[in-house]
């Protein structure tokens, strides 16, 4: 199984092609994801600090580039599917924006 790091936070194992939003949420990352993990808001934003996050979809760079967001190592963690271990930051918390983290994206 995968391990994730979350820089600040501690390390866990996952289920291989898990959504790395899940993962974040139910190991105790308030990673929002105001949109529902539709990959339309951005708020899920990650930095892949070590670590292959997968290819990029084309939903997922065009949102990304429309909001400026041009750094190859920034990922939506809601389009992320976990195959091997990472080390990530999580750009936006509940806690630290003071934003409800919105609907659970779904599996």
């Amino acid at each position: 199984m995968p391990t994730i790091k979350v820089e600040g936070k501690g390390s866990f194992q996952v289920e291989e092609g898990n959504k790395l939003v899940l993962a974040l949420e139910d190991h105790g990352v308030d990673i929002l994801h105001r949109c529902g993990g539709k990959a339309k808001c951005t708020t899920c934003r990650v930095e892949i600090l070590e670590g292959e996050a997968g290819s990029i979809s084309e939903a997922e760079a065009a949102i990304l580039d429309a909001k400026g967001y041009r750094e190859e190592n920034i990922r939506l963690s809601c389009q992320v599917r976990v195959h091997s271990d990472l080390l990530v930051k999580p750009i936006m918390t509940a806690s630290e924006s003071g934003m409800e983290p919105g609907t659970r994206p779904e599996e």
